[in-house]
């Protein structure tokens, strides 16, 4: 049977183990966590009873003949794997596909919120992700450095990435004049969030389109108006841009500034209304139709990539603690819910990925469609 698509990237990983102590090959540990994880594996113990449940299926790509690793050897292996190398691995695989993936990749932040560990006085690691938004793939990582934050950790993101022709989004954090710089001379374009931690930028921009929603015309202003109903629910969104930007003062410090933008969104659920106006800066001319349209999908990375790891891989109940164990399992994750996604063309159109993992677990075949899917 042919290799697991992905896990060849990985068949130059350095082996941590003391050679003498090795009775089970890396390989075969990667397979075994890599599978299991798609099919629900969620701790070590859970991989040893995948494992014993699966023990013929395995045997089809290895012989496995030191039998079954211990909870123990899953323990120490993920453990002590160095992520910097694993997740240079797992580059290997999305930089070849990254071109397909569609040129909208937004950055967002997540907290592992379990992976604290008190006896070494460890604050929860916190990732930040570079997510393809029309693909809904994950692009690559950075673990945040305790006592830092994302500013820090955005940069390092954005060299591992190829962003000829990307449009890079980001919320508030990422709004610095150096994130931008570095987006624009890596081939980029940006649209980002604007908040109150650039104080003077949101109270020009604030100010300049505090009564424009209100106008029939505005000259030099570009609009677009959505609107969508879902399940009783209607949300319209109003998106103002310009490039008409000599009022801002200190624009030429934002690298490739060219647009400012104002998104009014409005929610009415059981005959309640919401209103909130956000703004951007962009390196995009204003064009307000694809800029709404990339602003909304800026939020796919909290519906098809965190929630998807919060509620169906249970990442924020996660026990994995030690050593290097909770950021290469976060790679872990990552890596196997690119693989569902890229298998999900093949199934019927209603098949979510919670439902997908179960049929995986269940079904030998379906796991074979998984493993060997190609983007």
């Amino acid at each position: 049977m042919d290799s697991v698509s992905l896990l060849h990237h990985f068949d130059d990983m350095e082996d941590p183990r003391v050679d003498r102590h090795k009775l089970h090959a890396l390989p075969d540990i990667l397979l075994i966590m890599f599978c299991g994880v798609i099919c629900g594996a969620e701790s070590c113990r859970d991989f040893v009873d995948f494992a014993e449940s699966k023990l013929d299926y395995l045997k089809r790509f290895t012989p496995l003949n030191s039998g079954i690793p211990s909870k123990n050897t899953f323990s120490r292996v993920i453990s002590s794997l160095d992520p910097e190398q694993f997740k240079r691995c797992f580059l290997q695989w999305v930089q070849g596909i990254q071109q397909e993936l569609g040129n909208v990749i937004a950055i967002d932040g997540k907290t592992l919120r379990r992976s604290f560990d008190q006896a070494s006085k460890r604050s929860p690691i916190h990732m930040v992700s570079a997510f393809a938004s029309e693909a809904r793939l994950v692009l690559a990582q950075q673990k945040v450095e305790e006592k830092s934050n994302e500013i820090t950790a955005i940069p390092k993101l954005l060299e591992v990435l190829d962003l000829n022709g990307a449009i890079i989004t980001l919320d508030a954090m990422g709004c610095q004049k150096t994130i931008t710089q570095k987006i624009i001379e890596r081939g980029g374009d940006y649209v980002i969030a604007v908040k109150g931690n650039q104080d003077k930028l949101h109270q020009q921009i604030t100010t300049h389109f505090n009564n424009l929603f209100d106008m029939q015309y505005h000259k030099h202003v570009d609009t677009d108006c959505v609107e969508e109903v879902s399940r009783g629910r209607i949300e319209s969104r109003k998106c103002l841009s310009t490039n008409s930007i000599d009022w801002l003062g200190g624009e030429e410090q934002w690298h490739g500034l060219r647009s400012v933008i104002a998104v009014q969104a409005k929610r009415t659920v059981d005959g309640r209304t919401s209103c909130e106006t956000r703004y951007y800066i962009s390196s995009l001319e204003p064009c307000s139709a694809e800029l709404n349209h990339i602003i909304r999908s800026h939020w796919g990375v909290e519906n098809s990539l965190h929630w998807i790891l919060d509620v169906v891989f249970r990442e924020d109940d996660s026990r994995f603690r030690s050593g290097n164990a909770p950021e290469n399992m976060a790679i872990l994750r990552h890596s196997a819910l690119n693989q569902l996604q890229a298998a999900k063309p093949s199934f019927k159109k209603d098949m979510n990925i919670k439902r997908l993992r179960k049929k995986a677990g269940w079904d030998n075949e379906t796991l074979d469609k998984i493993i060997t899917a190609t983007i």
